[in-house]
């Protein structure tokens, strides 16, 4: 068993922690007051190649190994949780998605724009259909002769939803045999363009954290999909949506991890630098507490989504068993523990913290969300307790 990384993961963090500290912080804050999504940041960071790691090299990806993926996610969540979270969803949800399930004229058609940059989006959730992801109402039919599908219906919470230009997206096939009979009956994933005749980008949402992230309602009114577009088969999709979101709390993780990880380093820099009573804040038991605490929650949270990105690639990308229960496992607790480091970074910041003049303030506002989206920590217990039944 390692404890370390390897030489090319290290560079990897190496090369994207520098632009994550010079590329990403100007425009912070404006982004953030305004949510505005980082589109000149994804421009520049387009420059590494780091956006095609989940695509094979013969559709003009960079591949990399899980861990790596983690590393990226948790580097730029480190410095900006609302850039992570634009990528993972790119690099995850969509490509991910494409590259597994696609076949290979989908496959020949979507990557290698994905790989150039375009951006992927990602939409299962509607307005009675989150974590309940079974019960989506939006509706396809396939036209009388069978060239196009006709998609109906509003898609909710769509990471990417304005900025995207290609969006992996489920509704159910009113069709198929299973429709009406069983609760997910039908569900069928579409590889969807925003180009496409009858697709709406809709109500942008004003939210707590995670503000430079777009976040998009989708409108569907008679949208013409192209019959080759469907992922696997009509009724496949929930198979296809239950995998993507097993990889997808993974990169959650990574960027609970991360949102924790620039917290405490904030931190820690402010209990050095501030003095009270003689002496460094640092140096007074108690916050000497909350700081060994924060660091302590850090390392595990790290070794539980590290070893999710080992069973995700040893695993079930071999061959092997599913890897829901490690990825709940580092979803839940690593989201936790963004919420957790972040409110105590705060408290150690006392004022300081509650002001827009410390980062700590938007970390304790980020990390909320990592305890909600891809399956609420509620649900992550349950998927984890049914994991661990005998």
């Amino acid at each position: 068993m390692q404890f370390h990384e390897t030489d090319e993961q290290q560079m990897i963090r190496e090369l994207v922690r520098d632009f994550a500290e010079t590329v990403l912080p100007p425009t912070i804050e404006h982004r953030d007051n305004n949510q505005i999504p980082p589109a000149a940041e994804w421009q520049e960071f387009l420059d590494f190649g780091l956006q095609g790691i989940t695509i094979p090299e013969e559709y003009g990806g960079n591949p990399v190994d899980d861990i790596s993926e983690a590393i990226i996610i948790e580097e730029l969540a480190r410095v900006d949780p609302s850039f992570a979270v634009m990528y993972c969803v790119h690099v995850g949800l969509c490509s991910k998605t494409i590259t597994l399930h696609g076949n290979d004229d989908q496959k020949s058609r979507y990557l290698p724009r994905l790989a150039a940059g375009e951006v992927g989006a990602y939409s299962l959730s509607e307005a009675g259909a989150g974590t309940d992801a079974a019960a989506m109402t939006c509706k396809a039919k396939l036209s009388d002769d069978g060239s196009h599908w006709v998609l109906n219906g509003e898609k909710m919470w769509v990471t990417n939803g304005a900025q995207a230009q290609i969006y992996v997206l489920f509704a159910k096939d009113v069709d198929h045999p299973d429709y009406g009979v069983k609760k997910h009956g039908g569900s069928t994933a579409f590889i969807v363009e925003q180009s496409y005749e009858g697709f709406t980008v809709g109500k942008k949402e004003d939210k707590l954290g995670i503000r430079s992230s777009d976040t998009c309602t989708l409108i569907l009114e008679n949208c013409k999909v192209p019959a080759e577009n469907v992922l696997k088969a009509p009724g496949k999709g929930f198979g296809i949506a239950m995998n993507a979101l097993d990889n997808s709390r993974i990169g959650i993780a990574a960027q609970g991890l991360g949102i924790a990880q620039g917290a405490f380093e904030a931190a820690l820099k402010f209990a050095h630098e501030r003095e009270t009573f003689g002496k460094p804040i640092a140096h007074h038991q108690m916050i000497t507490a909350y700081l060994a605490d924060m660091a302590t929650r850090i390392d595990a949270a790290r070794l539980l989504v590290y070893k999710a990105s080992w069973a995700k690639q040893n695993h079930y990308e071999n061959g092997g068993p599913r890897h829901s229960k490690e990825a709940s496992m580092a979803k839940l607790f690593a989201g936790d523990t963004a919420m957790w480091v972040a409110e105590r970074a705060v408290q150690v910041l006392g004022g300081y913290g509650y002001t827009k003049e410390f980062p700590v303030e938007r970390f304790f506002r980020d990390a909320k969300i990592t305890q909600i989206y891809e399956g609420t920590q509620e649900v992550q217990r349950i998927v984890i307790g049914r994991a661990i039944q005998p």
